[in-house]
């Protein structure tokens, strides 16, 4: 994210004017910053992933939100637009505006090169305080990988990952599977992308 030369914001401000604004800004600390926009081959595998979820869990109390909605990791911390969101039961949000969500169980990133160690760093660390949150998902675009971060006891995460398209993930919490064929259908990989070896034949 890019900092923008600004006074320092309160949440209250900066809700009402990201309300009205016309672009997408994340917060913390006092201070906006101007998200960027995706690749196309990021927003396939969002629109694929979100579908997957929603067939899975489509009679379960369980709904599958992308990028529109926004999360509040804490009242005075960050706010931001994860890529995909699951929340299971009834959803709760920081208003009657119902724009920012409270209670998400699964929150899933699609990496990309520009923000792929902010996600792995500062944002990762932000959503493990996310009282609600059960599992932490990060989705490879330039290879067939989905890494999974699960809430254990004593505040411990446990790392997995399905790697290549004859793989599938595992969302223990959701009690959901979804085969990255699935996840990576229609998404086209240079020929030097790694693991282009294991990728079947189209």
């Amino acid at each position: 994210m890019c900092a923008q030369a600004q006074p320092h914001l309160t949440p209250e401000q900066y809700l009402a004017a990201e309300r009205s604004a016309e672009f997408r800004h994340e917060f913390y600390n006092g201070q906006t910053y101007a998200m960027s926009g995706g690749s196309f081959r990021h927003a396939q595998i969002i629109g694929n992933l979100t579908a997957e979820l929603h067939t899975g869990l489509k009679k379960r109390p369980c709904s599958v939100v992308s990028s529109e909605l926004r999360l509040r990791v804490s009242p005075d911390g960050l706010y931001t637009y994860p890529d995909v969101m699951v929340i299971c039961g009834d959803p709760r949000f920081a208003d009657d505006q119902r724009d920012t969500l409270l209670n998400p169980a699964l929150i899933v990133e699609v990496l990309s090169p520009s923000t792929e160690a902010y996600d792995r760093g500062f944002k990762s660390a932000q959503y493990r305080t996310v009282e609600s949150l059960e599992e932490y998902a990060l989705v490879s675009q330039s290879e067939p990988r989905v890494e999974v971060f699960r809430r254990q006891a004593g505040a411990q995460w446990l790392f997995s990952e399905a790697i290549g398209l004859e793989s599938v993930c595992h969302f223990e919490s959701l009690d959901c599977a979804v085969p990255l064929s699935e996840i990576y259908a229609k998404v086209a990989f240079s020929p030097d992308d790694p693991l282009a070896s294991i990728r079947p034949a189209s």
